[in-house]
């Protein structure tokens, strides 16, 4: 039977070395299993973005207007739960809702109160729905979660988080697509982030996580 280093056409080495020969086989052998990891598809780009209306979400704040109703205008969180309440209206839904449709909302509520009431809602603190967030995890130096923007990049994403840390695997990072039913794609970031190549810039897709690993050495 031959011995592992006639296997790999290596002469027998003494008792003296043969411990470092054994390490020396053994991280040879294991080398290749570290780096192999699974593959996934490269991150496909788009020269026209998809349709993307902004959904309402928990913890967004909404300013609301009512036209020559100054006493019943104000800025309002949603709620945990997805709710919003406002003078004269209680606990009404404004999760997943656009701020139009929040809006005209609004109004058919009030008519109780007042006549033909004009509401403009605007939000000025986005967080958004959490289907819709895209979210980093892993190597980078400040892991979150982001609120999704029409025409949002993985270069974007990379400067909100403010790049990698230095044991990350940049190029083994890849993307979990929710919206794709769970498909993956690999990303570049170490070439994207590191040396400047923009060819290795992606779309973000709402509800997208970026999960960047921790290299082995």
């Amino acid at each position: 039977m031959k011995s592992i280093f006639e296997s790999f056409g290596i002469g027998m080495p003494s008792r003296r070395h043969g411990a470092t020969w054994m390490a020396a086989v053994v991280i040879a052998l294991v080398l290749p299993g570290c780096a192999m990891g699974p593959t996934y598809p490269p991150a496909p780009k788009s020269n026209a973005s998809p349709e993307f209306n902004y959904i309402i979400g928990p913890l967004d704040t909404v300013n609301i207007i009512v036209w020559r109703n100054p006493e019943l205008s104000m800025s309002v969180p949603v709620r945990p739960d997805g709710k919003i309440t406002t003078p004269l209206v209680e606990d009404l839904p404004a999760l997943g809702k656009t701020p139009t449709l929040l809006a005209r909302d609004l109004e058919k509520a009030l008519t109780k109160y007042i006549r033909d009431p004009v509401v403009t809602v605007i939000v000025t603190s986005f967080v958004g729905p959490s289907t819709q967030q895209v979210r980093v995890i892993g190597e980078a130096a400040k892991p979150q979660i982001l609120a999704f923007r029409k025409d949002m990049s993985l270069l974007d994403v990379m400067i909100a988080v403010g790049g990698l840390t230095d044991f990350a695997d940049g190029n083994k990072a890849s993307i979990f697509r929710a919206s794709e039913g769970g498909k993956s794609y690999s990303v570049r970031l170490q070439d994207l982030v590191k040396r400047g190549d923009i060819t290795a810039n992606a779309d973000m897709r709402p509800g997208d996580i970026l999960i960047i690993p921790q290299s082995w050495f």
